[in-house]
């Protein structure tokens, strides 16, 4: 098991509250949290998955896009779940990502990871399917994407340390690719 997170330097602000002396992670959360900002974060985190066509999809993906994406990878299920399912991490927010340090974009997708994985076990028990997360370095942090897939239908010749799905480059050729047919 690994050392918990260091809230502190994760959460700068923590420190500024009570005149500098600071603020326990749950009290904070307290103090500015929001019900409904919470129901959507659970969401994020916990999201509800569907099987469609013997691929694992998002619930509210749209056969349209599906079929789209079918057609433009000549059937590769692999490839479709990977791109459909795929979230940038610094796209779930309007922020600069300037702003945004890498340690709290890993953590945060790190932590999707897990959640997702253990949301797929227990509603899909009899699927293999992966919940990838880099763990290398990337200089771009717009390179950080979660996104998931079954095993089997992995269809790729060198896969990335990453799990096994389509790298960035291989995702963003297929974003291209369906573009140009728009």
């Amino acid at each position: 098991m690994s050392a918990p997170p260091d809230f502190v330097r994760l959460i700068p602000e923590l420190q500024a509250w009570n005149d500098g002396k600071g603020i326990d992670l749950e009290s904070w959360i307290r103090c500015v949290g929001r019900f409904d900002h919470a129901v959507g974060y659970a969401q994020l985190f916990w999201p509800e998955f569907t099987i469609h066509d013997d691929c694992i999809m998002f619930a509210d993906f749209t056969v349209e896009s599906y079929e789209t994406w079918m057609k433009q990878t000549s059937k590769r299920r692999g490839q479709v779940e990977s791109v459909m399912n795929h979230r940038h991490i610094l796209d779930l927010f309007c922020s600069d990502e300037s702003d945004v340090p890498r340690e709290l974009v890993l953590h945060l997708g790190r932590l999707l990871r897990d959640m997702w994985a253990c949301k797929l076990k227990r509603d899909f028990p009899e699927r293999d399917i992966v919940v990838s997360f880099p763990d290398e370095h990337y200089e771009d942090l717009l390179d950080y994407e979660i996104t998931t897939y079954h095993k089997k239908h992995v269809e790729y010749q060198s896969a990335p340390a990453n799990g096994g799905g389509p790298s960035r480059l291989q995702s963003v050729r297929l974003v291209a690719a369906v573009a140009e047919l728009r």
